[in-house]
């Protein structure tokens, strides 16, 4: 994987190993905050969106596009992100610790067709039940501590690009 290459070798020079994510999120009918996770491909985790910074794009874009991608939804970005965490990494032959900043996306339509669709899950939970199901530690309290006021920026935020 040309991917893992690079990755390993940035990590063997000391380089920081970034990565974006976006934590879909809607209010349900009750003002109750819910979060979305999908399944990862390979070991069917529950995790949130992420990956690679995108030449060209910002972070929050290359979240929306995670978003959309991996979760089949589309919607708005907060500006500030939610917070971060760190995590290890499984590549084909190592593990490599990666800092990812996560941002807040507020859900506005999910698809019912998408790029990942065939290869992942996803579910609507409250952050509580959500971080339960979350492997990673930092990603879990990150997540358990969101609250209706987290997301309530609305002059904070950016469209999906179409």
């Amino acid at each position: 994987m040309p991917k893992d290459k690079k990755t390993i070798r940035k990590a063997n020079k000391g380089e920081r190993i970034v990565q974006v994510a976006a934590i879909p999120f809607r209010i349900d009918g009750g003002g109750k905050l819910e979060v979305m996770l999908v399944t990862s491909r390979g070991t069917r985790r529950f995790i949130v969106p992420k990956g690679w910074p995108m030449k060209g794009k910002s972070a929050r874009q290359a979240a929306l596009i995670e978003a959309r991608e991996e979760a089949g939804v589309k919607g708005k970005v907060l500006k500030r992100p939610a917070g971060s965490y760190c995590y290890w990494k499984r590549l084909s032959t190592s593990f490599v610790h990666v800092e990812v900043t996560a941002y807040l996306v507020e859900v506005v339509e999910e698809l019912t067709a998408w790029q990942e669709a065939g290869a992942r899950q996803r579910a609507w939970l409250t952050p509580a039940d959500a971080a339960i199901l979350i492997d990673e530690p930092e990603l879990a309290t990150l997540i358990r501590n969101l609250t209706a006021a987290d997301v309530a920026q609305p002059e904070e935020m950016a469209a999906t690009p179409a």
